[in-house]
């Protein structure tokens, strides 16, 4: 028999399993959130939907004991395996006090998590980038051996501050990832009122720096490339642009009407190589995965998420008192 190909790229069974049920978890609670969203439990959502492969698929190349991560709004999967939990995502949803992200004073998909190395986000896209850099820089200054990972949609590479950042890890060769999670759509603009060119990582050639191309609905494939990525970044040759190209399968957010822009034929279209189907269907040709194991592995996930919806619900909303904190300077 062949070798198959998760082996080849130095994955186990166990592996690949539990990346499907990262993905799996992800999709999960994100169906639950525009499910509260619309019964009008919770005030917004910003979607994952048809890019969990290109999330877990890069997370789990990484190391989540040295390595930082500089989410953007919508890796819902990055944050997941770096150790954020379904009653961690509920409590932002619900802007709940214990919401390890900001409180309760951030919409959701502002991910920070200090203890698991998840950097906080701001609300202007791209902002992450040049902070990614910075990490990047104390890496290389203190001659440690963490990579740090950022990510962003197609749109951002359009804003100044994708060009700043990408420029300045490459002038000084730094061990910073940059993923482009291409979906296709900067909220209603499409790729081809976007870019003149064939792909964001043709950039890179700009920077002097490695680029490539994968399909991220494909988790195998962007795993290997976010590997390939971060050796390259450990042992001193540089950033890397890894773009991998997917399709946002919902709204832009719950406050957006994407019927206006796209046709639905396209989305069906689209729903057919829905990465945790294809996926699926890979372990299940492979015999890592039967029919009764995804529903095992589904019912489990619907009772943590359950229970984590239950919890943030039932949740303290922060006190008014503490409105100021972390505003202004304290003794």
């Amino acid at each position: 028999m062949s070798e198959l190909r998760h082996h080849k790229i130095g994955l186990k069974d166990e592996d690949v399993l539990s990346m499907y049920e990262t993905m799996l978890m992800a999709r999960m609670i994100d169906e639950r959130m525009w499910l509260l969203n619309r019964a009008g439990k919770i005030p917004f959502v910003i979607s994952c939907q048809g890019q969990e492969a290109a999330q877990v698929g890069a997370a789990m190349a990484l190391n989540n004991e040295i390595d930082y991560v500089l989410p953007y709004y919508r890796d819902l999967g990055v944050v997941l395996h770096f150790g954020m939990t379904a009653k961690d995502i509920m409590l932002s949803a619900f802007a709940k006090a214990e919401d390890p992200n900001s409180g309760g004073r951030q919409m959701p998909g502002h991910f920070g998590q200090k203890k698991n190395r998840i950097v906080t986000g701001s609300s202007p896209v791209t902002t992450q980038v040049p902070h990614a850099v910075g990490f990047g820089l104390a890496a290389k200054m203190k001659n440690e051996d963490f990579v740090a990972f950022t990510t962003f949609g197609e749109g951002s590479s359009n804003q100044g501050d994708f060009h700043e950042g990408i420029n300045f890890a490459s002038v000084h060769d730094l061990p910073v990832i940059f993923m482009c999670e291409n979906n296709k759509y900067a909220i209603s603009v499409p790729l081809d009122k976007q870019l003149n060119i064939e792909k964001v990582s043709d950039r890179a050639v700009g920077y002097g720096i490695y680029g490539d191309s994968v399909d991220g609905n494909d988790p195998l494939a962007v795993y290997e490339a976010i590997s390939h990525a971060r050796e390259r970044a450990r042992i001193g040759e540089g950033p890397s642009l890894i773009e991998t190209v997917s399709y946002r399968l919902t709204p832009h957010s719950s406050d957006d009407d994407d019927s206006t822009y796209r046709a639905r034929e396209e989305v069906e279209a689209a729903k057919k190589i829905d990465s945790i189907h294809t996926f699926g269907s890979y372990l299940k040709e492979t015999g890592i995965l039967s029919e009764e194991k995804e529903e095992e592995i589904r019912a489990k996930l619907r009772r943590e998420i359950d229970e984590a919806t239950d919890y943030a619900e039932k949740a303290p909303y922060a006190e008014p008192e503490s409105m100021m904190n972390h505003v202004y300077g304290e003794e």
